[in-house]
């Protein structure tokens, strides 16, 4: 099952995160922090760096729909969730516009370093404290 997970990882032009993914670090970030201020880190985020356009922003349903314009193109959504007070869900679906079926495991990868940009603003929740 593990070998076949990592060939569809590199041979798939999707990837997504949830709670329990196989792969850790696609499993779902939770950050100790309010969906409003979530959305306005993340929302700052995507506008300042010249790689993202933003597409359209829902507070209400807490999704963001993001174009990745340089480099690889591929369509990003964001969805945060509020669970608790103060415990905040961020998970993302990438999928890249290619010619090709498969990216390579770039999708994963952008899901990795969009982690990374959010785990420095915001407190990252880990399953222990949790």
């Amino acid at each position: 099952m593990a070998f076949r997970n990592t060939i569809s990882k590199y041979f798939s032009n999707h990837a997504e995160t949830h709670d329990n993914h196989w792969d850790t670090s696609l499993q779902t970030h939770y950050y100790k922090t309010t969906k409003e201020k979530a959305m306005q880190v993340l929302e700052n985020m995507f506008e300042q760096s010249s790689k993202y356009e933003v597409h359209s922003i829902s507070k209400e349903h807490g999704e963001i729909s993001v174009q990745i314009k340089k480099g690889k193109k591929a369509f990003i959504i964001v969805t945060v969730i509020m669970v608790r007070p103060y415990q905040t869900a961020v998970d993302f679906s990438v999928t890249t516009e290619s010619a090709l079926p498969m990216d390579f495991g770039y999708s994963t990868k952008v899901i990795q370093q969009l982690y990374g940009e959010i785990n420095k603003a915001l407190p990252f929740i880990t399953k222990q404290d949790r």
